[in-house]
């Protein structure tokens, strides 16, 4: 082996190491939003706390956009496919996430995303035309055995069974948003591709918002608005989303949204640490629960190292 191809070789581990760093970093302030939306839940609606959270974080970004790329690259945006892609995958997405953790428990809403490998390579076989491997299946049905094993659910609770679909709904949603957001916004840094399309979640929630104030009047709080309201909204709005967004779509750029996707594996143990923390007890069927999520997406993508799984690579 020459020292070129050792010294190329050795870049792109580099290269690969410091994007799934990237990724698992995002992840981390992605679970710190479970707990933040738990509280607001308790004082305000579903719609009101989403709203929230999609307009700071796209305040933020944006603001960081601006002052590291300058107006320029404001003005030069792809504002119109980047608006249509966040309304669409990224708000209505995290909009059906959230009813699933009103619905249920923060710890459920993280093992839903958790399935989000299923969506994400069903993505890349319909329309990167990838292959499936008997090891991802394998896979996929450590994932859903665990998140079932986790909600405590029974075939006669209906009302899981709503709340698990329009999980997985959300999920499928988001992991739609974050491919097209690096495929069909060529040309653009990842920080013009995060803000345009995390102006289209903000939309989407605003105009969701004022629909429901006006005509199903279900954005009524429960107390008035406080300080520590505020507070956890910052966390949910700029951590849990806005800073974790970035990271995750320059992970997704890099890694692909398959690989990507699989480091959500990581996001339940991540909310149970911090509910832990923060007072709650441990559950352990939720703690099994994830831990064969986790055996699950860690088996399809240790298998897709194999070089007849390469549906896992970028082309």
């Amino acid at each position: 082996m020459s020292k070129s191809t050792s010294e190329e070789m050795a870049s792109k581990d580099t290269t690969i190491f410091k994007s799934n760093f990237l990724c698992v970093f995002s992840i981390l302030l992605f679970a710190t939003g479970f707990p933040a939306a738990e509280y607001l839940l308790k004082d305000w609606d579903v719609v009101s706390v989403i709203t929230a959270r999609s307009v700071f974080s796209f305040i933020l970004i944006f603001f960081i956009w601006v002052v590291i790329e300058g107006i320029r690259a404001v003005r030069a945006a792809k504002w119109i496919k980047g608006f249509w892609i966040g309304a669409t995958g990224f708000g209505i997405g995290s909009f059906f996430i959230l009813i699933l953790q009103s619905l249920t428990s923060p710890v459920i809403a993280a093992l839903a995303v958790a399935t989000m490998p299923l969506a994400a390579v069903s993505l890349e076989m319909f329309l990167d035309g990838r292959k499936m491997t008997r090891w991802f299946f394998f896979g996929v049905v450590l994932v859903l055995l665990g998140g079932f094993v986790a909600s405590g659910a029974t075939f006669e609770n209906d009302g899981m069974g709503f709340a698990a679909l329009i999980g997985i709904t959300g999920v499928a949603l988001f992991a739609w948003s974050s491919r097209a957001t690096v495929k069909n916004l060529p040309g653009m840094t990842t920080l013009g591709q995060t803000a345009v399309t995390t102006s289209g979640m903000a939309g989407s929630t605003i105009i969701l918002y004022f629909i429901c104030s006006i005509f199903l009047d279900i954005t009524e709080t429960a107390s008035p608005i406080t300080l520590e309201h505020l507070g956890l909204v910052l966390i949910y709005g700029w951590l849990g989303l806005g800073i974790s967004q970035i990271f995750w779509i320059k992970s997704v750029s890099k890694l692909g949204i398959g690989v990507a996707s699989f480091h959500l594996n990581a996001a339940p143990f991540y909310v149970m640490l911090i509910l832990f923390i923060l007072g709650d007890s441990w559950v352990w069927s939720q703690a099994i629960g994830a831990v064969i999520v986790i055996t699950g997406v860690i088996l399809a993508q240790q298998k897709s190292t194999n070089k007849k799984a390469e549906f896992f690579e970028l082309p």
